[in-house]
């Protein structure tokens, strides 16, 4: 992980917060795959649009490691809300359909600063809801269904959980890679990995000022799950496998939300990585405890979906 930051360093590419949005995608699409793990080749994968609520055509991509009906998880990509597509995390959701034998389903949101909180998250809801009445309609079993994400990704995935359990809908888990939980950057972690390990500071307030209208949305719970003032009670939603990143400005408010899934009596399977960095997940090709990661999250999703895949 060492190296990887001296490698960023000696790079010296320009911070997001100080380019553009379009920049800021261009920039990190162009890097996406660099340390990624070699993308592997799946049975089924099939773009094609989920209709959002205002009739906007979101696309998504199914990935499917057979032809047979499969459970399938939801997934939406990290990115603050502002970059990131189906194409930077396409090795990722190749890699979890591979190693847990089920299907994934990503979908490309709409990103700020062109739309605003809290335009993501209903586009998350949006796709969940017609996932779940459309699954059978592109091969998959809609009883065995999970949500998960990275980063803001992550986010959205917990928003369409609490969601879910207030429609009676049945998930099978929570996939979260260091899932943003809180409205405001005051926990330990946030000052101690504010430099220097990937995930600065400084583009964590500028990807917020992207997405949100006023600081008033900071106290929305569909943005911050853990502290807003609207937080809603966590009985009941889906259990929860939730990996982190040591050395990440998320991971107090990470550990602080299983807490508070824990106390409410949601099952939660926990896993620290440790001496890695936010994004450490799409570093697989040299960051051992990617690798270690995707088995884990893979593992998880084989036991939620009853799944017995031989090794």
């Amino acid at each position: 992980m060492r190296d990887v930051l001296r490698r960023m360093a000696r790079a010296a590419r320009p911070p997001f917060y100080t380019l553009t949005a379009a920049e800021a995608r261009a920039a990190y699409e162009s890097g996406s795959e660099v340390l990624e793990m070699p993308r592997p080749a799946l049975a089924r994968v099939e773009d094609f649009s989920i209709p959002a609520r205002d009739g906007h055509a979101l696309p998504a991509r199914l990935y499917a490691a057979s032809a047979e009906r499969l459970p399938v998880l939801l997934f939406f990509h990290g990115g603050g809300f502002t970059i990131g597509s189906i194409a930077t995390h396409d090795v990722l959701c190749r890699r979890l359909s591979t190693l847990a034998g089920c299907a994934v389903v990503s979908v490309g949101y709409r990103l700020a600063p062109e739309h605003k909180f809290p335009v993501a998250a209903n586009d998350a809801w949006d796709a969940l809801q017609w996932l779940a009445v459309h699954a059978a309609s592109r091969g998959l079993d809609a009883a065995r269904l999970a949500v998960g994400g990275d980063s803001a990704g992550g986010t959205l995935a917990t928003l369409c959980a609490i969601l879910a359990r207030d429609a009676a809908m049945p998930l099978s888990l929570q996939l979260l890679f260091y899932p943003g939980c809180a409205g405001h950057q005051n926990t330990p972690s946030h000052r101690t990995f504010a430099h220097g390990f990937v995930l600065e500071e400084a583009d964590i307030t500028w990807f917020f000022e992207q997405y949100i209208r006023s600081p008033a949305d900071r106290d929305d719970w569909r943005f911050a799950p853990l502290d807003a003032l609207d937080a809603p009670d966590l009985e009941g939603v889906a259990p929860v496998w939730l990996g982190l990143a040591e050395c990440d400005p998320l991971v107090d408010e990470g550990l602080m939300y299983a807490d508070r899934l824990r106390a409410a009596g949601v099952p939660v399977d926990l896993d620290i990585y440790r001496g890695v960095t936010h994004e450490f997940i799409k570093m697989g090709r040299i960051i051992a405890q990617a690798r270690q990661a995707h088995a884990d999250a893979a593992r998880a999703l084989e036991q939620a979906f009853n799944l017995n895949i031989p090794k």
